[in-house]
């Protein structure tokens, strides 16, 4: 089966945009706008680069201002892009728009990406300098690949830098659409020029163009052509503007005089939008680059011009030699003007062959309108992101590296959990609900309750119902009830949120809870929606669910999006096809697949730049979420990351160590090993269940076993965290103790990782005995 590059979301630019006024601005723009419309599903955005002292107007499109002379800008704008899940970045690359030497600042910022980079080199050299090879190079080592306008640039890059083709795409610089068939006349009419043979010069105005050698070949043109024009289209280079001011244009407006040709020469000093720019096009009858420089990659005003038919008379700098070979333009010397004058007055003289040049630079430039390049870019990025896909992508059976090692006992898997005991849960619950927190077995009321393990007890309470696990009957009076009671109470229909901590008088001690007790709430509604034997009380979860379930899409928190997705994925076990709820549920799982695959990094295969607490339940949202709906991709990410988690959650001697709460883990920096927290190894059972139901592979059973066994003792201390008799669990592992409070938090975890594994190990059990069956039939 072919494998087909995910969709793509967000595509980031980098470059200059308008209103900066340079030729890489233009092209940023337009090829933006070119990609969006290829890719119409996707968003794209600018991250602008700004030159000191400049405060641009950008607009929507720019999402991001980077100052060029900031070092530290160029790491948060990888940050950002990392914020924003961008699916890929796309630099504009020439040498002096980014700061620093020879523009290295640049690569402070394509090493932190974390999506792939396709680079548009604008300037290729052959024979760059020490600064300008070692950027480049740099910049090739981060980029996925590398998109260049001409069949030289590609051969440079292979012949002096050493990439391979298989990295390069040769891809035109765009063009526009041409103007309405008008009549010439009336485009030249707009620039005060009927009757008059019109050649034009375009661009930012700066000595390198050349425009020199035109003016001195225009005595030579009017001689033979009295009634030429020289248009000379643009505003003066800014950086030439702050420096010299107009100096440069003032010295060939006396040129012009000096040679008699004045009038035959006019300047507009103006930069112009894209349609005026395409009309002045129209209106001229042979465009002209004179530029000085051989070494020039590529012009986008050469590309424009001809592309839109127009006869070219220009020097041969690497990117007119290509475009303009085989009788396509006319070449001439550098700084020749009366090479230049007996070509444009050769060509005038000659309508035929002007006419079939025009028409060999129309053909050609059909498949350099914006439209075709955009969908070119866009299978650039595809074959990018899809490349990257398969590099991070595991199978999922074959993501944990961990031997199948269950206990066997009568051909049976051995039970390792022990049965479940209520009599400490029994003691942190009254009328209201569960108390927060205990000091060792007593309730400490001082801290009041909170919806966080209102919740949870409401999940293992309809959960133990369920299974028909025997403890069921042994809960404490109106359990389920009085923990119902607490959710409904807890949520506040003016806000459409929950409130999360209530003190022991039952004062509500927040307007507006946490956006994970919001989450952990919709995931409780789920479960009784799915699982609940009441029917009364399944249709209060199903009516509260439909009001409490969308606003986690407001949410920013990642945990808070996983809690809610396994709410969502619950319900819809029993509301099939309802597509509000399938809806939600693609969102939230595309959010955290998206997270994901933006914060991956070599060695760090996690949905943020932090390994913090619950861990275990944002892989295993996106593992339920991909199971149900059948989307591989959701599955394969989703077992990824969580065999990342549990190869990194496992000490030396085998067995687990959870990410510590003292500091947790940062990328880059030492993991916490201490305060190791209940609900870590809970979520990580959880997790490898989910994923065991998921792919059948019994690795999952055995991973979930090794993270139950933390609760029984299998720890850094060999120190048991559970109290076989009441059910209770200590409230953390430290560096050299057990924690001796019994809260509610750490006593729910045990609880429920218990439930799920015994309720595991019976479906074991169940499809065992029913292969035997069918093997004896």
């Amino acid at each position: 089966m072919t494998s087909r590059a995910p969709p793509l979301h967000r595509i980031a630019f980098l470059g200059n945009h308008a209103p900066r006024m340079c030729g890489l601005a233009t092209f940023t723009g337009d090829l933006r706008s070119a990609v969006a419309g290829a890719v119409p599903d996707a968003e794209c955005f600018v991250l602008a680069m700004t030159d000191p002292g400049a405060d641009y107007d950008y607009p929507p499109e720019v999402w991001l201002d980077i100052p060029e002379d900031v070092p530290q800008a160029y790491g948060r704008a990888a940050e950002f892009l990392g914020d924003v899940n961008a699916d890929i970045l796309c630099v504009q690359h020439e040498y002096g728009i980014y700061g620093g030497p020879d523009g290295d600042r640049l690569l402070a910022l394509v090493r932190r990406a974390t999506m792939p980079v396709v680079a548009t080199l604008h300037t290729v050299l052959d024979h760059p300098t020490p600064g300008q090879f070692r950027v480049l190079q740099e910049l090739i080592r981060c980029a996925s690949r590398l998109v260049v306008m001409t069949e030289r640039a590609q051969r440079i890059l292979r012949e002096v830098h050493g990439v391979p083709a298989e990295q390069i795409a040769v891809i035109p610089h765009g063009i526009p659409d041409p103007p309405a068939e008008d009549p010439p006349m009336a485009h030249k009419a707009e620039f005060d020029a009927v009757g008059r043979t019109v050649l034009l010069t375009f661009g930012l105005l700066s000595p390198g163009k050349g425009v020199e050698q035109a003016i001195r070949a225009m005595p030579a043109i009017v001689a033979q052509r009295p009634d030429a024009l020289y248009l000379v289209l643009g505003a003066t280079h800014p950086n030439i503007l702050r420096r010299e001011g107009e100096a440069h244009r003032d010295s060939l407006k006396r040129l012009a005089a000096q040679l008699g040709v004045a009038d035959h020469v006019r300047f507009l000093d103006r930069f112009v939008d894209l349609p005026t720019l395409t009309r002045a096009i129209a209106a001229a009858d042979i465009y002209l680059t004179p530029y000085l420089n051989e070494a020039q990659s590529v012009s986008g005003t050469l590309a424009y011009s001809f592309g839109m038919g127009k006869a070219v008379v220009s020097t041969p700098y690497w990117h007119a030699a290509e475009l303009l070979a085989e009788g396509r333009g006319a070449l001439v010397p550098f700084a020749d003007p009366a090479a230049i004058a007996s070509a444009v007055v050769g060509l005038l003289a000659d309508p035929a062959r002007l006419r079939a040049m025009r028409e060999a630079a129309y053909a050609l430039g059909h498949g350099m309108r914006w439209s075709r390049i955009g969908a070119l870019y866009r299978d650039v990025f595809a074959a990018a992101r899809l490349e990257a896909t398969r590099q991070r992508r595991l199978s999922p059976r074959a993501a944990p590296s961990i031997p199948p090692r269950i206990a066997e006992a009568g051909g049976t898997p051995a039970l390792i959990a022990p049965p479940v005991r209520l009599t400490h849960l029994a003691r942190l619950m009254d009328s209201t609900g569960i108390a927060q927190h205990a000091t060792r077995a007593i309730v400490d009321r001082t801290h009041g309750y909170c919806l966080d393990d209102n919740t949870r007890a409401l999940i293992l309470g309809t959960i133990l119902t369920a299974e028909g696990d025997p403890a069921a009957s042994a809960m404490p009076a109106n359990f389920l009830a009085t923990t119902s009671a607490f959710v409904q109470h807890a949520w506040d229909a003016d806000t459409g949120r929950f409130r999360n901590f209530m003190a022991y008088d039952r004062r509500w001690l927040e307007a507006v809870g946490s956006q994970d007790s919001h989450g952990r709430a919709v995931w409780a509604l789920g479960t009784v929606m799915a699982r609940g034997e009441d029917q009364s009380q399944r249709g209060w979860a199903h009516g509260l669910l439909e009001h409490a379930a969308p606003p986690a899409l407001r949410f920013d928190s990642l945990r808070a999006w996983a809690f809610a997705l396994l709410g969502v994925v619950e319900a819809l076990a029993v509301r099939p096809g309802d597509l509000r709820l399938e809806r939600l549920r693609t969102k939230l799982a595309e959010r955290l697949h998206d997270h994901l695959r933006g914060n991956r990094r070599p060695g760090w295969t996690w949905f943020e730049d932090v390994v913090a607490y619950d861990n275990g339940r944002l892989p295993q949202a996106l593992i339920a979420a991909g199971h149900q709906a059948g989307r591989a991709e959701w599955l394969a990410s989703g077992i990824e990351a969580l065999a990342w988690l549990c190869r990194n959650q496992r000490a030396e001697a085998g067995h687990f160590r959870p990410i510590g709460s003292a500091g947790f883990w940062r990328r880059g920096g030492e993991r916490a090993l201490h305060d190791q927290q209940p609900v870590e190894a809970a979520a990580t059972v959880g997790a490898c269940l989910t994923a065991w139901r998921a792919t059948d592979d019994e690795d999952w059973l055995e991973e979930a076993r090794r993270a139950y066994a933390w609760f029984l003792g299998d720890n850094d201390l060999g120190q048991p965290m559970h109290d076989a008799r009441s059910g209770a669990c200590h409230d953390g592992l430290l560096c050299d103790r057990v924690n001796q409070n019994q809260g509610a938090e750490s006593t729910l975890a045990f609880l429920m990782a218990t439930t799920e594994l015994r309720a595991a190990v019976a479906d074991e059990w169940r499809r065992r005995d029913t292969g035997i069956v069918q093997a004896a039939q």
